[in-house]
This record gives C-alpha cells, structure tokens and sequence, in this order.
C-alpha cells in the first residue's frame, strides 16, 4: 500500500516481490468461487462434468483476453460465473429426443454449446451498445426484469443444496457456520475469502472426521482418495470440444441476459473503487467484448462461463493497488495451477456436504442480489404494470421446474423455466404501458459510490 495509504496506479514502483505477492492474493481471492463451480457442476452431471484443471486455465486465459480488448485498462479478473448453475443443471436433466440414450458425459459439451451461445450474445449486445448508446438497450432490460430473473436462478438451485447437505448435515452445517463467521467477522483479506475459508477449514475437519472412523449418513466414506495417487504432477487439462442442439442452447443462452446486467454493475463497482469510469474508457461495449468472447472460448472447450469478479474488486479496495499487470499475474498463476492434476484432484475430493453447506449461503446470496437490485433501483411496486411483470417472471421461473418441451420439424425442443420467465418478463416490460426507469438517471452518481447494478460473484465473495 502506498504512503499514507495513497493509491497506486503502477505496481512496478513496489518492486517484483511485492507484485508477485499481490498477485497471489487475487488468485486467492478468486480461487474458492471458481473452482466450487465446476466441483458443483460435476454433482449434477454425476461426476462427469466440468474439470477444475479446464476452468482454472480459462479463468486466466480469460482474463488476459479481456484485459487485452479493455486495452489493458481494466484491473478486473475473470472468474466462473455462478448463475449458469442451473441451466448446467438443467441439462444435465434432459432425458427427451437426442438427450434420451446419452450418458451424463456426453450431454455435457451441449450445456458448453450453450456457453459459447451465451457468450456470443454478450457481443451481439457489445455491438449494439456501440452503435446505439446503453441507454436504449438498458430500456428492455430493466431491475424489473433482471431482479426477479436473479432471484429465480438462486431459488431455483435451493433443493440442490438442500440434498447435498443431507449427505452429513454436522459437515454441512460447519461449512455454513465458517462462511458465516468469516463473512461477517472476517477482518481484512480474510473478509474477502469467505467460501476459501469454509471449503479449506471444513476439509481439515472432514479429514479428521474420516481419520476417526465417522462416516456419512449412508454409511459411505467422507473422503475418498483413490484417485489422488494415480494422479501425475503434470499434465494438460482435459478439454471437452464444444457441441450445439437447440434444446441445450435455450437452456443456458437466456441467462446471459442477467449475466450481462452483472457486468454492467461489476464495471461500475471497479470504476468506483479505481476512480476511474471505465464505462465510457475504454468503454463498457469493450469490456462486454472481452468477458463475452472469454466466455465463448471456455465453452468451446469445455470450461464454464467467465464473469468478472467482485471478490477482486474487494482486494483492489483493500490493497488500494489499482495496477491491472497484478490482476494478470492472478491469470498466469491460474494457468500454471491448471497443468498440475495432483493439486486439481486434491480438490475434487470434497465432500458433497460442504458443497451444501457452502451453498445454502451462496445459493440464497444469489436470490437475494436480485432482491437488491431491485430495492437500490427504486422499482415501484405501487404500480400495476410492474407488479404483473415481477409476479409472472417469478412463477414462471419457479413453477416449470421441468420446463416446457415441443416438438418443431420433428426436433424436440425444450424451454427451461428461466428461458420462459426471461422471455415472458422482456416481452411484458415491452408490451405494457408505462416504465418507471431511466437508465443513468435513476442512480445519478453511483459510478462514484460503487453501487449500480449487482453483481452476483462480488456478493457471493
């Protein structure tokens, strides 16, 4: 940190040592949220899903390419995002046409199509910003539609927690206890990794739970290290190539909907912490460019969608280093981490009870940012019009639990509930008259107090 606790904008004046360090902790800072995703991930898939060696290296591939399109600007690092959890869910599920006969790994690079569609709208959006001005987008995209839409993504994944939980509630509820503890009395850096904490304390304890004899409540072993011991110290991740169905497209596509409104708010969180409005420069159709094109090259290969992360905006808050080269040495750590299987599948023995406990935090975080977005974003609920649209994209998004599927030209087709509630709640807002918000004049000065739209990952950190 600077002298008198001054910001420093060129890292290089504190020597290489103290910028290798830095770097360390975004890496740290990063490191719980991304890998959770794909360790939650391969639960719904069966232990067939997304490789933690794969995110890892897209994590930090991602992130130089965005830093590289936001003309290396931008001191934000590109995690994986949370709110595709339920369409990797969804897909996972799919047991109609081509989906019937396949095996939990073989449906898998079809939720990763669905990635590279998702993050290929984020350019389509990107253009369009550049050619019209966010102000017209922002009209169709309004909190009313993207808070209810959040909310449905977190309420919709809450049973999935729940039953990874019972497999030891005692380890579960330890998990949450040390989220919980670190979240609210952390001081510091230690604030800022509160699930790193709960994944890493609640191990230590399952390991001396299992060392003791306890077992689950089906009797099955707490860890099993079976595979750590054919693992070598060295090898390249497992990437998966990228396949597209229709079904599997509209499963995961429409939540970039809601991702993209993430973005908006994470950009302005890190110019207010930066001083800097990296909105207008280099501009926030530059910075869709870079998250959304990071996003479509991870699907491509196998590894979730990118988001920029808040738990990474806190350290720039706490080390007041505003440096974007200390974000890329996170990148290149990441990398490196990546091309060690040892390390990656030391990980991948987590239990299933502390991804539940951890989850009942991150899952109700995820509902209740939607919540916040649309409380700090004055939606006024006095008024008919937006009441229909949030109480439709509500029931939508929570009562097709199973989607809808129709049939077109002989394929079956299939709408999960957060498509339909997207598309009910965009073509409401459209249709029904009246709009009670303004973008940039609702919130006239947030880019300098940090609050504007919410991003799931800063909250979830």
């Amino acid at each position: 940190m600077g002298e008198k606790g001054k910001a420093i904008y060129d890292a290089s004046t504190l020597g290489k040592k103290r910028m290798m360090i830095l770097g360390l902790q975004h890496m740290f800072a990063m490191f719980g949220a991304t890998i959770l995703v794909p360790i939650l991930v391969n639960g719904y898939f069966h232990g067939e899903g997304l490789s933690v060696q794969v995110t890892l290296f897209f994590a930090g591939v991602g992130t130089l390419l965005f830093h590289l399109f936001a003309k290396f600007k931008v001191p934000a690092f590109l995690g994986s995002s949370f709110a595709f959890l339920g369409g990797f869910a969804t897909v996972a599920e799919l047991n109609t046409g081509k989906f019937a006969d396949m095996t939990y790994g073989e449906k898998l690079p079809y939720a990763c199509g669905g990635i590279v569609v998702a993050g290929l709208l984020y350019l389509v959006l990107s253009l369009f910003i550049k050619l019209v001005g966010v102000k017209k987008v922002m009209h169709f995209l309004p909190p009313v539609v993207t808070g209810p839409i959040i909310i449905c993504i977190g309420l919709s994944l809450a049973p999935s927690a729940v039953n990874n939980a019972a497999v030891n509630p005692a380890l579960a509820i330890i998990a949450l206890a040390i989220v919980i503890a670190f979240n609210i009395w952390g001081k510091g850096m230690w604030k800022i990794i509160p699930i790193l904490m709960g994944v890493v304390i609640s191990y230590l304890v399952a390991l001396v739970m299992h060392l003791v004899g306890m077992t689950n409540v089906d009797g099955s072993a707490i860890l099993d290290f079976a595979p750590i011991a054919s693992a070598s110290w060295v090898g390249l991740p497992p990437f998966v190539i990228a396949k597209f169905d229709i079904s599997a497209i509209l499963v995961m596509a429409p939540i970039a909907l809601a991702t993209m409104m993430e973005h908006v708010g994470d950009i302005s969180a890190i110019s207010a912490t930066t001083g800097n409005n990296f909105l207008e420069d280099p501009g926030l159709h530059r910075t869709l460019w870079g998250d959304g094109l990071a996003t479509a090259l991870a699907g491509m290969f196998g590894g979730p969608a990118n988001t920029t992360y808040g738990e990474n905006t806190g350290v720039l808050e706490l080390s007041k280093v505003y440096d974007p080269k200390v974000v890329r040495l996170a990148a290149v750590y990441a990398i490196l981490i990546s091309f060690i299987p040892k390390i990656t599948d030391v990980i991948g023995t987590m239990p299933t009870a502390i991804i539940g406990g951890i989850s009942f935090v991150l899952y109700g975080m995820i509902s209740a940012i939607g919540i916040r977005n649309v409380v700090e974003n004055k939606v006024d609920f006095t008024k008919s019009r937006n009441l229909i649209v949030a109480a439709v994209i509500l029931v939508t998004g929570l009562g097709f639990s199973g989607g809808l599927t129709f049939e077109i030209a002989g394929t079956s087709i299939t709408l999960t509930s957060l498509a339909l509630a997207a598309i009910f709640g965009i073509a409401l807002n459209a249709i029904l008259p009246g709009n009670d918000y303004n973008f940039g004049e609702n919130h006239k000065g947030d880019i300098n107090r940090g609050v504007s739209f919410n991003n799931i990952e800063k909250e979830v950190g």
